[in-house]
């Protein structure tokens, strides 16, 4: 072979390689373009997409708890950057402790509105409208215990010291107070006394129905589901019990409450320490008085039933342990029972059980307004339909004090 065949041969195979090249990175631009055309994109996050089926059978067992998940997702990465960054010091502590009582918080309420659907218990118009439009912060949630046959009761309460129709949407906006008539259904579900109850409740609109039988020997159950119920609806500072036959000033009992707004684990009102009465038939009897020791020992120290008030951990260990806690057969027993081995700041509080005139009367006079007023002889104001109005006159703090607060 000549030099000359030698070059051409050289110089053939030199194009030939630079054609291959070409052809190379030609393909793969092509077979980049073909495959992105023919691929579908993938679901964000990487999850398929369900069928309508599917999102109704989803929407029917975690209605409601989409903003709550959302919510703990937000959680727990303010809790990843506190320890990546903040965890120093007794501040942060307090922080990360905020956020785990948040997230056990948001649990009890997805289990109590959970078991709510679950047993076919009729569900609060509360529960509806607060899993839509998201939680606000409030000062204090007040329950209002009632039964079917304490119309007149209610009635009379609506005409003194619960606010009505817009003024109490008003207080609830601008003031962070929510005020509910709090009630179970009959042992009849769906019976002549629920039916009254809802057609009070589309006039009036300011019941919190629980998922409870009702009955008088069932009051421990009735305040557990009422806590646990109340803390799953609105994320308040405080919650409150009241009789349905006790005058409040809202007003003084929301100033009372924010002195203590800093504090943990409150539990505040009229605290007593009542005989242990062991005598069958006579009111107020204990059928496990053997528990608490010998014969004419007294209860440990706990808030009389009437009106007292606890703090959002507290409410929230209630929801969260209510299944284990419990119940003795008087309702403010079994509050004081639930707390007594907890380190808890009982704060002992005499304007929450103020006398009817002329005791609450000469306070007021004396600068010294109640809290609550009823009368011990009946454990709430005697013929209180009748003459709420009346203490109301003469104890109230005036409709002004209310709107002109700043809790």
């Amino acid at each position: 072979m000549t030099w000359k065949s030698r070059g051409e041969f050289s110089s053939r195979s030199v194009i030939s390689q630079k054609w291959a090249l070409f052809l190379c990175l030609g393909s793969f631009c092509a077979g980049m373009l073909f495959t992105n055309r023919i691929w579908s994109i993938p679901e964000q996050n990487g999850l398929a997409r369900p069928t309508a089926s599917e999102t109704g059978k989803l929407n029917v067992v975690s209605e409601g708890c989409n903003s709550k998940i959302l919510q703990d997702l937000e959680m727990r990465r303010e809790t990843r950057d506190m320890y990546g960054e903040d965890f120093k010091g007794h501040n942060s502590k307090q922080a990360l402790d905020k956020t785990i009582s948040n997230l056990e918080m948001d649990l009890a309420a997805a289990r109590a509105v959970q078991e709510s659907v679950r047993s076919g218990a009729p569900v609060s118009e509360d529960i509806r409208t607060t899993e839509s439009t998201g939680k606000r912060k409030y000062l204090m949630v007040v329950g209002i215990n009632t039964a079917f046959s304490s119309r007149k009761r209610r009635d009379s309460v609506r005409a003194t010291w619960l606010p009505q129709g817009d003024k109490r949407k008003k207080l609830e906006e601008e003031k962070g107070i929510v005020m509910r008539f709090v009630i179970g259904h009959s042992a009849t579900s769906g019976g002549i006394l629920d039916r009254a109850i809802e057609a009070e409740d589309r006039k009036h609109g300011d019941f919190l129905r629980l998922n409870h039988v009702e009955g008088y020997l069932e009051l421990s159950a009735k305040t557990k589901t009422y806590f646990a119920t109340a803390v799953s609806l609105w994320d308040a500072d405080f919650y409150v019990k009241v009789d349905d036959d006790v005058h409040v000033n809202i007003a003084t009992l929301g100033e009372t409450l924010v002195r203590h707004r800093s504090k943990q684990r409150i539990y505040i009102g009229c605290m007593k320490s009542g005989p242990v009465l062991s005598q069958k038939g006579v009111r107020y009897h204990e059928p496990e008085h053997w528990k608490f020791g010998e014969s004419g020992n007294k209860y440990f120290r706990h808030a009389t039933g009437q009106l007292y008030a606890i703090s959002n951990d507290l409410a929230t260990y209630i929801s969260t342990n209510q299944n284990v806690l419990h119940k003795y057969a008087n309702e403010d027993v079994s509050i004081g029972a639930w707390f007594i081995g907890l380190d808890v700041e009982h704060i002992d509080d005499r304007r929450l059980c103020c006398g009817t005139p002329p005791d609450c009367e000469w306070k007021a006079q004396a600068g010294n307004i109640c809290v609550a007023s009823f009368d011990w002889s009946c454990s709430g104001i005697c013929r209180s339909a009748d003459r709420i109005k009346e203490v109301h006159r003469r104890c109230g703090e005036g409709e002004n004090a209310l709107w002109s607060a700043s809790f």
